[in-house]
């Protein structure tokens, strides 16, 4: 008898002991340990159990590793670090490995994240109560936080500052980036901005020429640009925006956030019911958010608000009304024929923007001729309140109706697709949107086959042999016999693929360029040579020297190389291998702007304006827009490239600095850059910040107003030794101080031009020429004014 009992006590303890070690909630994760995706329970709880981090599948087998609370119906997620990137749903891992870095592998052990804190002292991760994963070491610091990077979501106690933005999900059900976001502008306001795939526009607060920041209680006299969601569900920023959650008051979970649709919410938890709703919201009227239609589609307000497509239009796609309509006829703009087109009435209708022409007091035929007699004209817009007003437009984005809204657009349509009926829109209700599915390779390979009868398999095995077999006799045959067409389209499929950004081994390279043997550049970084891959694309190939070794450099490299932009040249590929360094750029036709600047085959006034707006273009998108903040380092001429439309693009851009905004910046093992181009604080000893490229920009400018040579040339004026960059600028800020601007302009601007420039447009190039190389650096501008201040002035002309 005591035996039996002794047998079943040792049983229970086995019991106990295995369903132990089968519960793997964690309330923080050691270094050198891991969590799996194939283990449901393998997460880490906040000590209140409010919120739980793990692996997060949403749909088929995508997997995010994510923060969601415990306890909302359908575990409701607040930040994922892969947002981007879902990775497979077997073989998965975050691991906290023993160099110091969270890192998140696929299963093909390929690295989809981790944190930048490798050489620390970081020995834990913690989910704290406020829903907040930080790293720490012994002493209890925090090194890393996911607070520092939000997606879509703010909770309360975590703050938003110049260098963060909260990014809406691109549909409902999705994590993928959108197009909406909440950030500071750069006069320190807080905005809400569409930055589409066509267009970006600022939708609120209003984004009406006469927008005055005071008139909505704002201020952007501040410098801090910081915002807080607190616990009592009151939000306040330093612009002096603030606003409160409908049930205001302790106790009540909260997130805020930037939703698929364009508008900012609170939203607050009912955790009886594990359900939200809606206690405050930016936007009461949602056809005021921008592209939320598309292109020429129409939002129509209701309850609740529709998408349409006016007459003349279906949809781009179907199952996505945010890409808009496209027209059934031919919208070809290839000569003004005025009899072939009229136009079909839309009241109480308007497309925001993208004005053509504005005409006051005007009829409308001369309105209508105004559209009819320009063939970039897609519309007009009348309205008859108080004045005629007139707006022509070159393009239908922002679409929306109102019925008090007092103006009509009217459509230029073929003849003979005219109507009256402005009632007559292809309308689809937002909420009838479907959710987007994920899908990360095929469904199948996650299919359980617990349940499955064990002859199954044998059974499969004979049968996929039989297949193998026929499919082998099957491609003998199409090999002999079909002139190897199968090869050719497997080859070709290979190429498509490897066109993108990948590794290059070293002797691809000499073969390409023929043994390094055409030489089309050369600078302090490295050597370029002209080459053509296997798939007949030519390219510049560059050999550096002194870079980062191995691993940094495949890091710095992989994360440019998903840096796109029109102003940037494309980055086609590298190779690290051995002590060998290269990276494979586009080849860019007509030479750099050094050689059509300082040369006899000189740049025209219209091309060297368009080369600054591109120019800025480019660097404000480093500094402001990236993910990854990088500083260029070596603005200069020789790193201004033009296409075959004299369109800039800027080279040798991000191996010099690629950082988070907002962290330290001053970490350089060396100089960098051009002598001549260099900002004061390089020799200062001071923290390099984007203002070093703002001051190259300034040198550049002036260098192109100039004609001439600025960075290099040493005047002598009695014992005195001054650059001509700082004599030229010292007598510029004299004549800029006084009344009539364009009798000096004319001896600035470059002889060679013969007079024939823009007057307005030298004297605001000069003006910001002269700002940018401010020895102040606090006193230069950014390239994101820079930017809007140039295209202004271009379009005013």
């Amino acid at each position: 008898m005591m035996m039996r009992e002794i047998i079943l006590l040792l049983l229970f303890c086995s019991l106990i002991e295995s369903s132990a070690s089968k519960n793997t909630i964690k309330d923080h994760l050691q270094r050198g340990s891991s969590l799996s995706v194939n283990d449901d329970s393998n997460v880490i709880r906040s000590p209140d159990n409010t919120y739980t981090c793990g692996f997060y599948g949403f749909q088929s087998n995508a997997y995010w590793f994510a923060i969601w609370f415990t306890n909302s119906k359908e575990r409701t997620v607040v930040w994922t670090a892969n947002r981007n990137t879902p990775v497979n749903g077997r073989g998965s891992k975050l691991t906290f490995r023993k160099n110091g870095a969270m890192v998140l592998t696929d299963v093909d052990g390929m690295v989809v994240w981790e944190t930048n804190t490798t050489s620390t002292d970081v020995n834990r991760a913690v989910l704290l109560n406020t829903g907040n994963l930080v790293l720490k070491n012994q002493k209890g610091q925090i090194l890393w936080q996911s607070f520092d990077y939000p997606t879509d979501t703010l909770l309360p106690s975590q703050t938003l500052t110049k260098s963060k933005s909260l990014i809406s999900t691109s549909k409902k059900g999705s994590f993928e980036s959108g197009y909406f976001g909440l950030s500071f502008n750069s006069i320190n306001v807080l905005i809400l901005t569409y930055d589409g795939p066509e267009i970006s526009s600022v939708y609120w607060p209003s984004p009406d020429p006469g927008f005055n920041v005071w008139k909505f209680g704002r201020t952007s006299y501040n410098s801090s640009r910081m915002a807080v969601f607190n616990d009592v569900g009151a939000f306040n920023s330093s612009d002096w925006w603030h606003f409160s959650a409908s049930d205001m008051g302790l106790g009540i979970k909260r997130r805020l956030v930037m939703d698929y649709d364009g508008n900012l919410r609170i939203y607050s938890l009912n955790e009886s019911t594990g359900l939200w709703s809606i206690s405050w919201q930016a936007i009461a009227q949602p056809c005021n958010i921008h592209g939320i239609c598309g292109r020429n589609g129409i939002c129509v307000h209701g309850v609740p608000p529709e998408c349409s497509c006016p007459p003349g239009h279906k949809w781009t796609d179907p199952n996505d009304f945010s890409q808009g309509c496209k027209p059934t006829f031919d919208r070809t703009c290839v000569s003004v024929n005025s009899t072939k087109f009229g136009f079909l009435e839309l009241r109480n209708t308007d497309y925001y923007g993208f004005d053509l022409n504005f005409s006051t007091p005007i009829s409308f035929e001369a309105c209508r001729d105004i559209c009819l007699g320009d063939c970039r004209c897609e519309a007009f817009n009348y309205r008859l309140t108080g004045e005629a007003f007139c707006f022509t437009k070159s393009a239908l984005f922002n679409g929306y109706r109102y019925p008090t809204f007092p103006g009509t657009i009217y459509l230029k349509v073929p003849i003979g697709m005219e109507t009256t009926d402005s009632a007559l829109l292809l309308a689809t209700s937002m909420a009838t949107c479907p959710e987007v599915t994920v899908m990360v390779g095929s469904p199948s390979m996650y299919q359980s086959s617990g349940k499955k009868v064990k002859w199954v398999y044998p059974f499969s095995f004979v049968i996929g042999i039989g297949v193998v077999e026929a499919l082998v006799i099957f491609l003998g045959w199409w090999i002999f016999f079909k002139k190897n067409a199968i090869l050719t389209n497997l080859e070709e499929g290979y190429r498509m693929v490897s066109s993108q950004f990948r590794g290059f081994t070293y002797q691809e390279l000499v073969k390409a360029t023929q043994n390094f043997k055409v030489e089309i550049g050369r600078g302090g970084s490295g050597t370029v040579y002209k080459g053509v891959l296997e798939d007949e694309r030519v390219v510049a190939v560059k050999r550096l020297r002194d870079v980062s070794e191995g691993g940094e450099f495949w890091a710095e490299v992989s994360t440019i190389s998903k840096i796109n932009h029109m102003n940037l040249v494309r980055m086609w590929g590298l190779c690290s291998q051995k002590q060998h360094r290269l990276i494979v750029y586009e080849y860019v036709e007509n030479l750099s702007l050094d050689q059509r600047l300082f040369s006899s085959s000189f740049l025209q006034w219209k091309e060297r304006f368009k080369v600054a707006i591109g120019v800025a273009k480019g660097l404000a998108y480093l500094h402001h827009e990236c993910l990854e903040w990088v500083i260029h380092c070596d603005v200069k001429p020789e790193n201004i490239l033009l296409d075959d439309s004299f369109e800039p693009k800027i080279a040798d851009f991000g191996l010099a600095k690629l950082t988070q905004r907002g962290g330290q910046s001053s970490e350089f093992t060396r100089i960098r850059g051009t002598k001549g181009y260099m900002a004061p604080e390089w020799a200062s000893n001071l923290p390099i910040t984007a203002k070093v490229d703002v001051y190259s920009y300034g040198v550049l400018v002036l260098e192109m107003a100039r004609g001439i040579r600025l960075s290099n040339m040493i005047m002598q004026e009695g014992e005195k030794e001054e650059s001509e960059l700082m004599r030229f600028v010292r007598i510029t800020k004299t004549k800029l101080q006084g009344e009539e601007m364009e009798s000096w302009i004319e001896e600035i601007i470059d002889s060679r031009l013969g007079g024939l420039f823009s007057r307005k447009q030298a004297v605001k190039l000069v003006e910001f020429g002269v700002s940018c190389v401010e020895e102040d650096r606090n006193k230069r501008p950014t390239m994101g004014s820079v930017v809007q201040v140039l295209i202004d002035c271009d379009q005013s002309e």
